[in-house]
């Protein structure tokens, strides 16, 4: 078993062998990786060394001592946060040595082709089509609110291919380079005037069946495991105390009293204290990660970090008074990543709106967290025995 001395040894002798300041980034992160330092969680030749989650810690903190890079975690978070575990459960070992490398180094980025203009709330109803043909499959369809696809090498996609059979049992789980032909990426501008969503045509694309994780048919179960992981990388990441949304509105009534009110100070402290609380909940949840995978804890995460978000960014335009009306840039551009605290309390204000629906919109959350964490009986649902195409569209 490995334990925290031997990682920390691990790790000077990785730095004794790649000093940060002497070694292009890119190399460095491609020893590390090597190295077992990665994810040490992981195997040991896919970036890990069968160690303990827990012990990530003493190796990040041993790297950042030293100045070493890291490999830019907002930039890829669908890579690390979603296709990573599912790639690790359900990918074949070719796959999982092909893929696994590039997507921590941030040598390839990653996009998520799930939702659907028809198939959001109802994920399963979706109607891209993957068709077999000799060793591939031809997959047509349209993919929306895809996130970082105009930067994205590799998406993760999932595509009707048995529209015979209920609508859960008739998808199959694919790896698609966003490079082939017959894949479109278009700019879908959203409120704040940016456009980091995408919308996602696929005509005629081949995908060969060795890029297909999991078997035929399954790939709503495989589908689940990059679910649940979205919500614990979108609801449960690791922050600081007044780390995220709070921390600007925190500053700002510290630093400038004359914009204090009684009303507004107690609103303050009520959201400053479950800040705290679902950041001490996110470690929490992210503890219990050690045991196994991910389960529907994640969704109430999630949905409480769309809620606070709200709330927060809502009191803070409020303190701010006319400034909160400004903004700095509404011109359009395509971000590789969402900064929430970099900007005016405009831009979070309304970045914040769409907390809600990504990553699963709260009223579906709301049934995961009632079904299957709380135990509630099932809402009534008629379509799951029908096949998908007798469905009404």
């Amino acid at each position: 078993m490995t334990d925290s001395t031997e990682l920390r040894t691990r790790t000077r002798e990785l730095l004794a062998a790649h000093p940060p300041a002497a070694t292009d980034r890119l190399d460095f992160l491609r020893a590390r990786f090597d190295a077992g330092l990665a994810w040490v969680h992981f195997p040991e030749g896919l970036g890990g060394l069968g160690a303990p989650r827990s012990l990530q810690a003493v190796v990040d903190a041993e790297l950042e001592a030293a100045g070493a890079p890291d490999n830019d975690p907002r930039r890829i978070g669908i890579g690390l946060g979603m296709a990573a575990p599912t790639i690790l459960r359900f990918g074949t070992e070719e796959q999982k040595r092909r893929f696994l490398r590039p997507l921590w180094t941030g040598e390839e980025v990653w996009c998520q082709l799930f939702s659907e203009p028809g198939a959001g709330s109802d994920l399963a109803a979706l109607g891209t089509r993957a068709v077999r043909d000799e060793g591939a499959w031809v997959v047509n369809g349209q993919k929306v609110w895809t996130s970082s696809a105009h930067a994205a090498r590799w998406a993760i996609l999932i595509a009707r291919t048995d529209p015979d059979v209920p609508k859960h049992q008739g998808i199959t789980y694919f790896l698609c380079d966003m490079t082939d032909p017959g894949v479109e990426v278009r700019p879908l501008r959203q409120i704040t005037g940016e456009a980091e969503f995408n919308e996602v045509f696929l005509t005629d694309v081949r995908i060969p069946d060795s890029r297909r994780l999991g078997e035929i048919g399954d790939g709503w179960r495989v589908a689940q495991t990059t679910l649940m992981n979205e919500r614990v990388s979108i609801g449960g990441m690791r922050l600081p105390r007044e780390g995220g949304m709070i921390g600007p509105v925190a500053k700002t009534w510290r630093e400038r009293p004359e914009l204090r009110t009684h009303d507004l100070h107690q609103r303050l402290l009520e959201l400053w204290v479950e800040a705290e609380v679902a950041r001490l909940t996110g470690e929490r949840l992210r503890q219990q990660l050690v045991a196994g995978q991910p389960g529907p804890e994640g969704s109430g995460m999630k949905l409480a970090f769309a809620r606070l978000n709200q709330e927060i960014s809502g009191l803070e335009v409020e303190l701010v008074g006319e400034e909160g009306l400004l903004y700095d840039d509404w011109s359009m551009r395509r971000p590789e990543l969402v900064d929430f605290t970099g900007r005016e309390a405009g831009y979070r204000y309304l970045r914040a709106k769409g907390n809600s629906i990504e990553g699963g919109t709260s009223e579906v959350l709301l049934n995961i967290v009632a079904e299957r964490v709380l135990g509630l009986p099932a809402e009534p649902r008629t379509d799951k025995d029908i096949p998908w195409k007798d469905l009404a569209r």
